[in-house]
C-alpha cells in the first residue's frame, strides 16, 4: 500500500480515526511499522492527496492529522473494452490495469465467454471496488475507475459503444495484419484510447465486424496468443509509450 486511502465522508475536520481492525490500521502497524509522529501518504477517494501525521495510537488503531496539498497524477485516458474473462483473471486485471491508468472498464458478454462467469462473485460491487483500490493503492492515484457490464453483446455495440468517446478505436484480434508499430506510422494512434480485447480465441466474425462499424482499427500482438491477463498489461504498456510520444490527452 503506497497510498493511504480515505473516503470524505471518513475524514472529521482534519482528522482520520481508524480502528484497530481496519485493514489499512493492520497495514500500518503490521507492514509498514509506523507509529506516533511518523509521516505516510494519503488521499481521498476522487479527491486530493497529500501527507498524513500519525497523532496517536491507541489498541492498534489510528488517529492521523490529514494534510491535503496535491491533485492526484494526470494520465492519458485509456478505456478499456473486456470480453469477460475467468474471475482469477479479470482480479488480476483489475489491480493491474488500475495501476496502469484504465479510467473506465466495460466488461462485456461474446460468443467465446461462458454465461457463468457473470455469476462471480467478484462482480458484486464491494468486490470489484476491492480490487479497484488496491490498484489504487499500488500506482499512488485516488480516481476510482468506472465499471460497466454488459451480459449482451447487442445492446452493448449498438446502445453503449458508440457513446464512448475518444480519439483512437483499437480493437484486438490474433490473425490481424495490422501491428501497434503500424498503426502509430500512419498516425491512428493519438490522444485518448478505447481498447477492446476479446478471449484468448479472439472475436468472432460478427463482433469484429461491429467493431469495425463503429470505426475500430483491428491488430495484432503477432503469432503468439497470450493470456488475456498477460495480453492486457503489455497492450496497456505498449499503448502508454505510444500515448507519450503524441502528447496524450489527459483525465
Amino acid at each position: 500500500m503506497n497510498l493511504l486511502l480515505f473516503e470524505p465522508e471518513e475524514l472529521s475536520g482534519s482528522l482520520l480515526r481508524l480502528e484497530a481492525g481496519d485493514r489499512r490500521a493492520r497495514h500500518i502497524r503490521e507492514v509498514l511499522g509506523l507509529g506516533q509522529g511518523d509521516r505516510l501518504r494519503v488521499g481521498m477517494l476522487n479527491g486530493k492527496m497529500g501527507s498524513g501525521l500519525i497523532m496517536g495510537s491507541n489498541g492498534g488503531g489510528f488517529v492521523i492529522e490529514v494534510r491535503l496539498t496535491a491533485p492526484p497524477p494526470v494520465l492519458p485516458a485509456v478505456e478499456l473494452i473486456l470480453a469477460l474473462p475467468r474471475p482469477i483473471m479479470l482480479q488480476r486485471i483489475l489491480k493491474q490495469a488500475t495501476v496502469l491508468g484504465v479510467r473506465s472498464f466495460y466488461l462485456i458478454r461474446s460468443r467465446r465467454v461462458q454465461k457463468s462467469y457473470f455469476q462471480a462473485n467478484l462482480l458484486q460491487p464491494a468486490e470489484l471496488r476491492r480490487f479497484l483500490l488496491q490498484g489504487l493503492e499500488q500506482a499512488v492515484d485516488t480516481r476510482i475507475p468506472e465499471v460497466h457490464i454488459h451480459q449482451q453483446f447487442r445492446p452493448f455495440i449498438e446502445e453503449a459503444a458508440p457513446t464512448i468517446r475518444a480519439d483512437s478505436r483499437l480493437v484486438a484480434h490474433p490473425g490481424t495484419d495490422a501491428n501497434l508499430a503500424g498503426l502509430f506510422k500512419e498516425s491512428r494512434i493519438r490522444g485518448s484510447i478505447v481498447l477492446a480485447v476479446g478471449p484468448e480465441g479472439g472475436w468472432n466474425d460478427f463482433e469484429l465486424q461491429c467493431f469495425f462499424d463503429l470505426g475500430f482499427c483491428g491488430f495484432s500482438m503477432g503469432p503468439l496468443i497470450l493470456h488475456v491477463d498477460t495480453a492486457v498489461m503489455v497492450l496497456l504498456s505498449q499503448l502508454k509509450i505510444l500515448q507519450e510520444l503524441t502528447g496524450p490527452a489527459v483525465r
